[in-house]
C-alpha cells in the first residue's frame, strides 16, 4: 500500500441542480474546468424551461432530465456507458 487513497473516478454523475452547498451549475463546472469530460454529468431537475437546459449545456452537462424523471430515458442514456 502507497499510503495514499485511491481517487474515485465515477463514470456518471447524476446532479441535482438545486444542492444546499453548491448549486448543480457551479459543481459541473468545477469538473469541466479540470478538462475532464469524464464523468458523463447528468443533470435532474424541477427546471426544465428553454434557457434551464442551455445554461445546463454551458456548465458541462451532457444530459439534461426534467423531474420527475422518465426512468426509461434515463436508462438509455446510461446504457451508452
Amino acid at each position: 500500500m502507497t499510503g495514499r487513497v485511491p481517487r474515485f473516478e465515477p463514470d456518471v454523475a447524476l446532479l441535482d441542480i438545486g444542492l444546499s452547498e453548491i448549486d448543480g451549475y457551479e459543481l459541473a463546472r468545477q469538473v469541466r474546468r479540470k478538462g475532464n469530460t469524464k464523468p458523463l454529468l447528468v443533470a435532474i431537475t424541477g427546471y426544465g424551461q428553454t434557457e434551464d437546459r442551455l445554461r445546463a449545456q454551458s456548465a458541462g452537462f451532457d444530459y439534461h432530465f426534467v423531474k420527475p424523471v422518465d426512468i426509461d430515458s434515463l436508462l438509455k442514456v446510461l446504457a451508452l456507458l
